[in-house]
């Protein structure tokens, strides 16, 4: 017997499986023109909040709903629940992260061609999520000032399968010295080109270069979706 061949064998299923459904979903996503955006960070960086502010502001504008995966209570979809649009959560138990499978279920009932924007809030966690295609058409990773400016030195891989990176709580960069050109440089060293922005959820800095963002990418988007 050799348990860490097994262990490889049972993973590389287990992610065949989840990129068979991510193909899936990003189709359906694809076909009713809704353009899904999943969020990735380590615990407490700031994605609720930062989702939390976005979906408010895009509501006037935009048809929005949330899918929020944590591994316990339904505190997160609460709170987004005062942007006074859909919102679920995703109860993951002990796995730290969202499989493909989880988005597929959270969408049940959910008219997605109705929906301009999907948010799928991942769990708090920097390593799993990077594996794990949620059939998004945009991965944003996050870190805030208060973790380092060297976070993305220390967890490259994720900064490698997103597409945007975003400095959070920028409010509190004086208060905890933080070192903004080291942080971009870190960035780049991990991903050569990646387009950064500076946010605060609280200050509202940075939010208009955000949203405009996202409108132009789903502009994009649209080009390449089937008419309706």
């Amino acid at each position: 017997m050799n348990p860490p061949t097994r262990l490889v064998e049972v993973r590389q299923r287990v992610l065949k499986q989840n990129d068979i459904v991510a193909r899936a979903l990003r189709e359906r996503f694809r076909a009713a023109g809704v353009y899904a955006i999943s969020l990735v960070s380590s615990p407490g960086a700031g994605k609720t909040a930062l989702l939390e502010r976005t979906l408010s502001l895009f509501r006037a504008e935009f048809q929005v709903a949330a899918l929020v995966g944590d591994l316990a209570t339904d505190n997160d979809a609460q709170r987004l629940a005062r942007s006074q649009v859909p919102v679920r959560q995703i109860i993951t138990g002990t796995v730290c992260h969202l499989e493909a499978g989880m988005v597929e279920s959270g969408l049940e009932g959910w008219d997605l061609a109705n929906l301009d924007f999907l948010f799928i809030e991942n769990v708090g966690n920097l390593v799993c999520p990077a594996s794990y295609d949620l059939g998004e058409a945009l991965r944003v990773v996050l870190f805030s000032v208060t973790e380092g400016e060297d976070k993305p030195l220390k967890y490259p891989t994720i900064f490698n399968t997103a597409d945007l990176a975003l400095i959070t709580k920028i409010d509190l960069a004086g208060a905890v010295e933080f070192d903004a050109p080291a942080a971009h440089r870190s960035i780049a060293a991990v991903r050569p080109g990646m387009m950064v922005f500076e946010v605060s959820a609280k200050s509202g800095a940075g939010m208009d270069e955000w949203l405009q963002f996202l409108k132009t990418r789903r502009r994009e988007f649209q080009q390449f979706a089937p008419a309706t």
